[in-house]
Order: structure tokens, then sequence, then C-alpha cells
């Protein structure tokens, strides 16, 4: 069978499928943001000290690490309502199943990275703060945050990506997005290379997309990697001081 340039052309402009991918991406954005503020306060208590709430959130975030995204999201679509009526009115679409689901599921991967992140951080920093006469959440704002969010973007926009490829695993609840929509084309047309290779052209620029925002928000966030530890220590002091004047 040749491969038809027309349909393939047709189909790449079409509303049908470009709607599909910005499902697609919206999705991926919403629950990797809710995933990353779900997972902070998640990595602050993993830390802390030993405790039943530390325990019992060890074990909720292992289940979700452990269980197949598949699987989670047949859960709440299906198995949700039958334990809370109020998932069973109409609000309730496929696309807020699928954003609960990938949430919870991106939210037990991101703590460890934000718990990582978040350790990498000096010691003498949380030191300098206190020197400073910052509070613990002046310190977490002014000095963790910044020092973390810099060694935690690679591999949060990483896990973004691997995100972005997982939300086609939503077309088992009916969501249309990208892969849904050309899962139907392509079982109504008999058309596979076309339509497949729609799919895939809009993977690859939403992809390489985010990966060269990776890589400007990257160098935008990089510290010279040559200056030593007391002279960032003394940079960060200044700035969080000129912060400090300005509120």
């Amino acid at each position: 069978m040749n491969f038809d340039v027309t349909v393939f052309w047709d189909a790449l402009t079409s509303w049908h499928f470009f709607r599909g991918a910005c499902i697609t991406l919206v999705l991926a954005l919403l629950s990797h943001s809710v995933g990353i503020l779900i997972s902070i306060p998640c990595a602050l208590a993993l830390d802390g000290p030993p405790s039943v709430w530390r325990s019992s959130l060890r074990g909720v975030l292992s289940v979700f690490r452990g269980a197949p995204t598949l699987l989670q999201l047949l859960f709440v679509w299906n198995a949700l309502p039958q334990f809370f009526p109020i998932f069973r009115e109409e609000w309730f679409t496929p696309f807020i199943a699928a954003w609960i689901a990938l949430s919870l599921n991106e939210a037990a991967y991101q703590v460890e990275i934000n718990r990582a992140a978040l350790k990498s951080v000096d010691k003498g920093q949380y030191a300098a703060g206190h020197a400073l006469g910052l509070s613990r959440w002046q310190i977490f704002r002014y000095v963790t945050l910044p020092q973390a969010a810099r060694i935690a973007v690679p591999p949060t926009a990483n896990e973004f990506i691997t995100l972005l490829k997982i939300t086609s695993l939503a077309s088992v609840i009916s969501l249309q997005e990208l892969m849904a929509v050309t899962s139907q084309t392509v079982s109504t047309t008999f058309q596979f290379s076309e339509y497949y290779a729609v799919a895939l052209v809009y993977y690859l620029v939403m992809v390489y997309t985010l990966t060269w925002m990776q890589g400007g928000l990257e160098r935008r966030l990089s510290w010279d990697s040559h200056s030593g530890t007391s002279s960032k220590s003394v940079g960060l002091v200044q700035r969080t001081l000129a912060r400090m004047r300005r509120i």
C-alpha cells in the first residue's frame, strides 16, 4: 500500500487532530502542575521526624509508584464512583478522571525528585539563614527552594515529557486525546501509516519544543560551576537581603 500524502496532510492540518493534541498537552500540563504541588509538602514530610503520618504517606506513595498507570486510570474512572457517589455526577468526565489519576501518579514520582533536590542543598545555607534571622518559611522560600529548583529542573522536565506520552493511556477511558483520535480514525479508514505518521509528528513537535524550553530554563537557572561554595553563599545572602528589603 502506498503512502497517501494528501490524506496525511489533510489529517495533519485538521481540527480533529489538532484538538486531540491540545487535549494531550493540557492534560499533561495540569497533571504535572498538580503533581508538583502535591509532591513538595510530601517531600518535606518524608524528610521530617518519624511518625505514623510519615509511614502512612510512604505507603500510599509506594502504591501509586507500584501500580500500573493504566490500572490507576481504570480505577479512578470505573471504581471511584462506587465508593463516592459524588463522582457519579455529569461533571465527572473522562478528562477529570484522567487528571486525577495522572496527578496522583505523577506526584508519587515527583516527590522523590524533590527530596533529592532538597537534600542536595548545603546544610550551611540553613545556618546562614538562621544567622540572618529568617524564619523557617523564609529560609525555605528564599534560600532552599531557589537552589533546589535548579537541581530539580532537568529530571522534572524529563518526567513531564514522559507524562506527555503516558497521557495516551487515557484513550482507554474514552478521552478524546491524540491517540484516541488516531485509533478511531484508523479503525474506520484502515489507512495506518498516514494517520500514525500524523500522531508521530504531533508528538515529536511537542516533545522537541519542550526539550528546547527545558534547555533554556536550565541555562537561565544555572550558576557558575567554577565559583566556590563560599562565594555562592555570599551571593545568596546578598540576594536574600535584597529581597527582604523590598518586602
